[in-house]
């Protein structure tokens, strides 16, 4: 799966007003990250409120992407819960034609031990037919899939598990997965601000927040550490720092809506329970803004 090799932005999911989806505002984001230099698309992540979309919205969300990337990035699909078999039947009638791969999340809030997190990905992978990449994000799941039960799952499935997404923040565990996992299995990094240093230990790209309002300056970053040219990489590391660090400072996506709200891409609304963030992020995400577009 080296096409998933680089940068790869987790997408947000506009809104209207009346807190319906805002295909003009999606278009113009898909848009700006082709021209933009993104490697690849994720719809329906986190980042793209997923738990707050119903079914048919899901599949009308991923069709239109489909429809405006025109066959130009490669699409990777969020597919996830705490609900084992209930994944299962949700997507049995889902149609998955022009999905690359599919991002699915370790189980939240059931804290599953980590036997119970092999096992479900076990089903996972005996179940769908595309790839699947791992996604290990403690902060929001409550529960860190161990480094042993990735290279479990990557030895046991080497056909089903193409990589994993690792956002756990624990730069040990990112290393022991670099050096002990499998020939072809991705580490990408899920943490924004960590991408330098992960790609500098062997890591192989970014699912990035920040990409959706800046993948130039996000693939710079990503880009140039790839191709080992690491003070051009740190040039746009430090550049969208103080950026990232406010994207994140009262909820994501709050944060990368607002900022893309003063792109004129899209507007800023989120679905409850998340909210718009406070005055004060958001005053200083317009400044940085302004002062990263000129």
């Amino acid at each position: 799966m080296t096409e998933l090799k680089g940068l790869g932005v987790a997408l947000v999911t506009p809104f209207k007003k009346n807190m319906e989806v805002d295909y003009d505002g999606l278009e113009k984001l898909v848009k700006h990250q082709i021209n933009g230099g993104t490697d690849y698309l994720v719809v329906q992540g986190t980042t793209g409120e997923s738990a707050t979309l119903n079914a048919i919205e899901k599949q009308e969300v991923l069709d239109f992407v489909i429809k405006v990337n025109d066959g130009a990035l490669p699409i990777i699909l969020g597919i996830g819960g705490n609900n084992t078999q209930a994944i299962l039947e949700d997507y049995d009638s889902f149609d998955l034609s022009g999905v690359t791969a599919i991002l699915s999340a370790s189980p939240y809030y059931n804290k599953p031990s980590q036997e119970g997190i092999y096992q479900h990905y076990k089903v996972l992978a005996e179940h769908f037919n595309i790839p699947i990449i791992l996604y290990n994000v403690p902060g929001r799941t409550a529960s860190n899939m161990s480094v042993h039960t990735t290279l479990r799952l990557a030895n046991d499935f080497p056909n089903a598990f193409c990589g994993i997404k690792e956002a756990s923040g624990d730069m040990d565990q990112v290393m022991n997965l670099i050096k002990d996992k499998p020939e072809g299995f991705l580490i990408i990094s899920g943490d924004d601000p960590l991408t330098l240093p992960m790609i500098a230990a062997g890591a192989d790209g970014l699912i990035s927040v920040v990409a959706n309002s800046h993948p130039k300056q996000t693939k710079g970053i990503v880009e140039h550490a790839l191709n080992g040219n690491f003070e051009e990489s740190r040039k746009y590391h430090y550049m969208l720092l103080e950026l990232i660090a406010n994207l994140f400072a009262d909820g994501n996506p709050g944060g990368v809506k607002e900022a893309l709200k003063y792109l004129a891409i899209c507007d800023n609304n989120v679905r409850l329970p998340l909210v718009t963030v406070n005055d004060k992020v958001a005053s200083t995400i317009k400044e940085l803004v302004i002062k990263l577009n000129g």
